[in-house]
């Protein structure tokens, strides 16, 4: 278990999607965990998720996490702003989401969105529950001075996960 591929989704190759794509479908992999953190970014890291699910046949799960620390330090927020956000990103991956679903090869998708701190959320309510056999990834969704104090969030799940982790850049 480990790092299974660091990618460069700007990378442009001779290479076939099918001949990329072929690489995971020894793995065993059962079921794929995308991480998603509401960044631009988080399109390309969404399309990797679902072509690595579709070769090998695994469930999808999605996970966002609404991040907790950030309103708490705002200190007061209005009531509605959590289910505003929730569906702010739901919307933000629909159409990505419903090509997911109706895709033959992929068994389920479920897309779940958790409001708490992020790292805690992740591991206690998406790694420990789903149990995932590949974790996937982007490289950085922080601001610098976010990651200057915390770090990155992928190389938290380099830690925490027990399984393989894929870091798309």
């Amino acid at each position: 278990m480990g790092i299974i591929s660091v990618t460069k989704a700007r990378h442009t190759s001779s290479v076939s999607k099918e001949a990329t794509m072929a690489e995971y479908e020894n793995t065993g992999y059962q079921k794929v965990f995308v991480a998603l953190d509401g960044t631009e970014e988080q399109d390309t890291v969404l399309d990797r998720a679902i072509a690595v699910a579709r070769s090998i046949g695994a469930k999808l799960y999605i996970g966002h996490v609404l991040d907790s620390t950030a309103l708490e330090t705002a200190g007061t927020y209005p009531i509605d702003l959590i289910p505003k956000l929730e569906k702010l990103f739901r919307e933000s991956i629909s159409d990505a989401v419903e090509q997911a679903q109706a895709d033959p090869d992929i068994p389920e998708v479920q897309v779940m969105v958790k409001y708490g701190r992020i790292r805690e959320t992740l591991k206690e309510e998406f790694l420990d529950i789903i149990e995932p056999d590949v974790v996937i990834c982007g490289a950085r969704g922080l601001s610098p001075i976010k990651y200057a104090l915390l770090g990155s969030i992928s190389m938290f799940l380099l830690r925490a996960a027990e399984c393989d982790i894929l870091v798309v850049k």
